[in-house]
């Protein structure tokens, strides 16, 4: 088997074309075990690897595997956000000191009632994000 062809085979079976640039980042991100990035840090690993990529590509190639479904968008705030390899049900607790995120299984938060979604749409997901602060 050649060393790219599972990472070209998922990119085709999601509908993307598999680039050099898309296969370059998609090895770093699907080569192990499920992470939380941002576009900066990815980025960054990327230039270690010598892999020549720029930050404008990096975020259209994350934002491409998130609408693909190969990734989740996970918005902390209005300036930061991490991609999740991981697409299966889950939460995350956030901590503020580190800004690192760190995984909840699903079936560990319970959400006890939800609004009536508006008219014409439908609840496709809830995500919860708990904030840790360091103990004083």
């Amino acid at each position: 088997m050649r060393p790219y062809s599972q990472i070209v085979q998922r990119l085709r079976d999601c509908g993307l074309r598999p680039t050099r640039q898309r296969l370059a980042l998609a090895k770093l991100l699907f080569d192990g075990t499920d992470r939380h990035v941002t576009a900066e840090f990815l980025h960054g690993e990327a230039l270690r690897s010598g892999i020549r990529v720029s930050l404008a590509t990096v975020y259209n190639t994350l934002h491409q595997f998130t609408d693909a479904g190969l990734l989740r968008e996970i918005v902390v705030d209005a300036s930061r956000s991490y991609f999740d390899t991981n697409t299966d049900d889950h939460h995350h607790f956030y901590f503020e000191t580190s800004g690192q995120l760190a995984d909840i299984p699903g079936e560990e938060v319970s959400v006890a009632a939800l609004p009536e979604a508006p008219a014409g749409t439908s609840i496709a997901r809830v995500d919860v994000i708990i904030r840790l602060a360091d103990a004083s």
